[in-house]
């Protein structure tokens, strides 16, 4: 009878160290996943366009449609959570998101393939703005804009948001710190050559220009760039003009963004550099009329790659 009691005690023992090894399990695996850098994890709130929303951190599984995003998500070294993209619209130096899925164009995004892939979030920008109450029913969505009055420091901010996200903090920090001190440097060039200059869109022959908070505002607010009509309306879609227009204010830069080129169209009347009338002015007989990089200038922006893009792109002008 002694020996059946001692049996007894013996099996409640260690019937409850294995219910304390089994509760001691998650916290243990957690401990290894951190050892291994994994993150755990969890819901925190970010600021966006429409205000605070709540997100999951280090994502695993993300649909984008803001291209400056996904830029700034590779140059965090987070380009593998990305599982689906605009592939019509992808600019060619972001191919290397080419093998991911296709989740429709930047207007008009495939509700049903990304409900397919069962995001945990979904980064969009203005042109997706119709589709936000859809989207965020499927999966935590984050609306990252850029404000044409403070390029820099909107880009700055989503930077900020995305490194938040993906919890990598600092490797935002040294990136928009080596940005700074490239714009702080185009910026003394280009204010002290004293050269003034014209931002103008062409599409299939059409010309608009862009002035000091507009859409193309950085090249003058935030590069320095002087501008050769500082009453050009300022507007996403730019201020309509004319060669003759561009012909009277003469200004010794003009930067082209080819619009045909980065959608598709017809660019036989696009060459602007060209046109008798550009010839004409400073810009023409100097060679500085300047072809900005079309799919990174009207497709992108906001991100930490394009930014250095469009650097290179604007100090041409200066050589």
């Amino acid at each position: 009878m002694m020996r059946k009691t001692k049996f007894k005690a013996f099996g409640i023992v260690l019937a409850g160290m294995l219910v304390m090894a089994g509760c001691s399990k998650p916290a243990d695996n957690k401990e290894e996943n951190e050892a291994k850098g994994d993150k755990v994890s969890q819901v925190i709130t970010v600021e966006d366009a429409s205000g605070k929303v709540e997100v999951p951190t280090n994502p695993k599984k993300v649909v984008v449609f803001d291209m400056g995003s996904l830029d700034t998500i590779r140059e965090l070294g987070k380009e593998k959570s990305v599982i689906g993209v605009p592939q019509k619209n992808l600019p060619k130096y972001l191919e290397s998101f080419k093998e991911v899925e296709s989740v429709g164009g930047l207007k008009e995004p495939d509700l049903e393939k990304i409900n397919q892939l069962k995001p945990d979030l979904i980064v969009i920008s203005g042109r997706q703005e119709d589709y936000k109450k859809d989207l965020e029913a499927i999966a935590p969505t984050v609306y990252l804009s850029v404000d044409s009055s403070k390029t820099w420091e909107s880009t700055v901010s989503n930077i900020k948001t995305l490194a938040k996200i993906f919890d990598e903090e600092k490797v935002a920090k040294e990136k928009v710190a080596t940005i700074e001190n490239k714009i702080k440097a185009v910026k003394k060039d280009a204010q002290a050559s004293g050269l003034k200059t014209l931002t103008t869109l062409v599409n299939e022959g059409q010309l608009s220009a862009y002035g000091e908070g507009s859409r193309f505002g950085i090249i003058h607010d935030t590069f320095g760039f002087p501008v050769a009509d500082d009453k050009i309306e300022a507007s996403t879609h730019g201020q309509s003009v004319s060669y003759e227009y561009v012909l009277e204010k003469n200004p010794d830069i003009i930067f082209v963004v080819d619009r045909t080129k980065a959608i598709g169209g017809d660019t036989s009347q696009n060459n602007v550099a060209k046109n008798e009338l550009v010839a004409q002015t400073k810009a023409g007989q100097t060679n500085k009329v300047v072809s900005l990089t079309p799919d990174v200038w009207y497709l992108s922006g906001g991100g930490i790659k394009c930014t250095e893009l469009m650097l290179e792109d604007v100090e041409k002008a200066l050589k």
